[in-house]
């Protein structure tokens, strides 16, 4: 069964095997959405169980990830924006003065593949950015990364920044990175942290509930 095929390829992180099994199944008639729905979405969620789990690394994971973004780019033009599938929208991004990324793009990648929009505004990102990303989009979550410790502090501004423009009731803040903390998300009154991509994706889903 080539959703199945699909599946496979996604987990081996093969972009010409997705390619070529997601354009047979466009060739032969079937609905673009149940190609992402039964096979590329079902590819990374088994990725994102097997990370979890420590039987994937972080570079077969964006191999994985490239695979699936392949497959949705072809499967795209032939569906409505507003029928793309879309649990919410995260506005995500590395804080000031911090320009780490690997991290923040692999939950980026796993949250797309939970099926959330991701509005991804880089590195060395300023409160104010974020709150413009936040409003621009109307999103519902808000998540940051921060890999050093003396950048930990811009988060704090963040969330201050949010609530200063009255959109801490509209807004769900996750953070993470190497040097953050439960303890830290409750002081400066985060509603999350999380600890990797993988659980980053699945407590986002949580949030949304």
């Amino acid at each position: 069964m080539s959703y199945e095929n699909i599946s496979k390829g996604v987990l081996k992180g093969s972009t010409d095997l997705v390619l070529e099994k997601v354009k047979e199944l466009i060739d032969s008639g079937e609905e673009p959405l149940k190609i992402i729905n039964e096979g590329l979405m079902v590819g990374m969620n088994s990725v994102g169980e097997k990370f979890k789990k420590g039987e994937m690394f972080v570079p077969e994971v964006l191999m994985s990830a490239k695979a699936m973004k392949s497959g949705i780019e072809l499967v795209k033009p032939l569906i409505n924006d507003e029928d793309m599938p879309s649990i919410g929208t995260v506005v995500l991004g590395t804080v000031k003065g911090d320009l780490h990324d690997i991290g923040k793009n692999l939950v980026g990648m796993m949250m797309e593949s939970s099926g959330f929009k991701v509005v991804n505004i880089g590195v060395d990102a300023s409160p104010d950015e974020f709150v413009e990303a936040v409003k621009e989009n109307n999103a519902n979550i808000l998540a940051m990364s921060a890999m050093l410790t003396t950048t930990m502090t811009q988060m704090k501004k963040v969330v201050e920044a949010i609530k200063e423009a009255g959109l801490k009731d509209n807004v769900k803040i996750m953070i993470g990175g190497a040097p953050v903390t439960d303890k830290f998300a409750e002081e400066i009154e985060a509603d999350l942290y999380t600890v990797d991509a993988s659980s980053a994706a699945e407590e986002g889903k949580n949030l949304m509930m």
